[in-house]
């Protein structure tokens, strides 16, 4: 008799099939908050119009986000004989077109796509998709290491058939069946897997200061505020593959032995809400949530849980107290949330990507995870290009490629004739790097001795154009505007020093203000209760390193630096307080 899970693959075995290797044509429409942004609903309506009107035997479904923005919408056919096209920037009134021509009378629109592949069998000679790069080959493929994101762009998010045929849960029942609390702790350990949110710390451990406790009761949480301007991919993985992101936290809870686990998404982000939702309810269904999971002795619940608009409640104290329905602000520490965390229970709290790869660790092991990246940083970095930038995405890149080869080989580089003069990495409370910086490797260790960090992921590239202080000064308004004004170094520093910067988009500042931007800043970092306030003064810590003279030259008179700490930290001339 059939294992529960065995049944589970056996009919999504059936399910993927019938798309894959039937009679009829798949058409795959990338959806995504930058699908839809741009018509993608649109575009799905008009081919499910097409493919009725035309009598064609096709299925049509939205799945998620291939990561390649600049083509959205995307649209790809696979045929019955293993041919798939991929065709970008579609128009609803192209649907027509391409389900005659290309479904019907098995003729690609050769013109309008921009690359191929093929699966065992097909033959690309006979319809001249040969003359197409394969996607694969593709730079801003090739250079890829797909694991949080393997399914983007291949399966309909809210189909769980379609993440179980991919191989989704095999890793849970894994774990269930064949491995202990300890051994996936250890594993993940093994495996180097650090948190992707932004401060790096190793998950296994943190999982390792829960797991001990016997409290009845212990919650694992998984943190998708997700507010820093120009990162998108917390949201992206939600939105096309929101299953990866369930299974790791089930795994998480199974291996903390926790009770319960939340999802918290910051309230407005309705896709993502609306996936998360839906992968949890089939789920439930599926009997891989609630009593018994998989008819093991292992029960566990899960829920999504919102917050406001509220950057502050990415920190994670200030999570839970959004949770537990408060005012989003940071608690004091100690105690820390592996003693006293939500509703006073212990608690663990990790980053949507750190969650993400864990199914894939649990069912490859350590080892495959520890070979890929750096000595220092196992994995990938899922990176979100954007600003001036000819292929803005996300891209999941092995960790050690240099900066450099992310910004020219997959992003693109910018329009011909011009330079990137500055890249704002890792949200606004991190560093902005100049081009001397761009043969940095990706890892977190390397990215901080630079002066910025790898953060949740979003680079942001300015050329020739921007203007540093201008720059600085919307990272600053930023900041000051999203400080929640518990502690006052905070809530006064960040004000102060847009003042500041006011001063200096306008002309009006004296050379004395870059050391009272300084002063402001170091009391910041020695006085505020969270991180939002001890790295408010990072960005322009930085800037001072790669854009000093332009910072200076934006100043009444020429202020000499006497040197530089090894921290980066300026030494300036002595002058008395205004």
């Amino acid at each position: 008799m059939p294992t529960p899970f065995e049944d589970l693959q056996s009919r999504a075995a059936a399910r993927w099939e019938e798309l894959t290797a039937g009679q009829s044509a798949w058409i795959r429409v990338g959806g995504g908050t930058s699908g839809l942004a741009v018509g993608a609903d649109r575009v799905f309506d008009a081919f499910n119009h097409a493919v009725e009107s035309s009598g064609v035997n096709a299925s049509v479904s939205m799945v998620g986000a291939l990561g390649l923005m600049y083509m959205e919408p995307q649209v790809d056919v696979l045929m019955p004989d293993g041919t798939r096209i991929y065709y970008g920037n579609v128009e609803p009134e192209e649907a027509i077109s391409i389900v005659e021509q290309h479904v019907k009378n098995g003729e690609p629109l050769l013109d309008r796509a921009f690359a191929y592949s093929v699966s065992d069998g097909a033959a690309s000679g006979e319809t001249g998709v040969g003359k197409l790069p394969v996607l694969e080959s593709l730079p801003m493929f090739a250079l890829q290491e797909r694991i949080a994101t393997r399914n983007f762009g291949e399966i309909d998010p809210h189909d769980l058939l379609q993440y179980v045929a991919n191989d989704g849960y095999t890793a849970l029942n894994r774990a269930l069946t064949e491995m202990t609390p300890e051994q996936i702790v250890d594993e993940i350990k093994a495996a180097g897997l650090r948190g992707r949110g932004g401060a790096a710390f190793p998950a296994g451990l943190k999982w390792s200061f829960l797991a001990p406790s016997d409290a009845p009761v212990k919650y694992v949480l998984c943190n998708a505020e997700e507010g820093d301007p120009g990162a998108f991919n917390d949201k992206g993985i939600i939105e096309s593959d929101p299953h990866t992101l369930v299974e790791g936290l089930i795994i998480n809870g199974y291996a903390t032995r926790s009770s319960h686990g939340f999802i918290f998404i910051r309230q407005g982000h309705e896709m993502s809400i609306d996936a998360a939702r839906k992968a949890i309810d089939q789920t439930y269904e599926a009997g891989l949530l609630g009593k018994n999971i998989l008819g093991t002795e292992f029960s566990f619940e899960m829920e999504v849980s919102l917050t406001g608009d509220s950057y502050v409640a990415g920190e994670e104290t200030a999570l839970m107290e959004a949770i537990e329905g408060k005012r989003a602000t940071p608690r004091f520490k100690p105690p820390f949330p592996a003693a006293e965390g939500l509703w006073k229970k212990p608690t663990n709290i990790n980053n949507v990507k750190t969650l993400a790869y864990v199914p894939e660790i649990v069912r490859n092991g350590s080892e495959w995870f520890k070979g890929i990246g750096t000595e220092t940083t196992s994995g990938t970095a899922i990176v979100c290009l954007s600003g001036h930038i000819k292929y803005p995405g996300m891209y999941e890149i092995p960790m050690g490629m240099t900066i450099r080869d992310v910004l020219e080989k997959v992003g693109g580089g910018v329009s011909e004739g011009e330079q990137i003069k500055v890249l704002q990495a890792g949200g606004p409370l991190n560093g902005l790097l100049g081009e001397e910086a761009f043969d940095t490797i990706i890892d977190f260790d390397a990215m901080t001795a630079a002066g910025a960090s790898i953060g949740s992921g979003g680079i942001i590239v300015g050329n020739e154009t921007t203007n540093i202080v201008d720059l600085l000064r919307t990272l600053i308004a930023f900041n000051q505007f999203e400080s929640c004004g518990k502690c006052f170094p905070c809530r006064l520093g960040n004000t102060h020093m847009l003042e500041i910067l006011d001063r200096m988009c306008q002309n009006k500042a004296k050379s004395s203000d870059l050391a009272l931007l300084q002063r402001v800043g170091s009391s910041m970092k020695a006085g505020s209760l969270c991180g939002h306030g001890q790295l408010g003064y990072n960005p322009i810590l930085s800037a001072m390193k790669y854009f000093g003279d332009e910072i200076k030259s934006s100043l009444d008179g020429e202020l000499e630096l006497v040197g530089v700490f090894g921290d980066g930290t300026m030494i300036l001339p002595s002058r008395t307080r205004p």
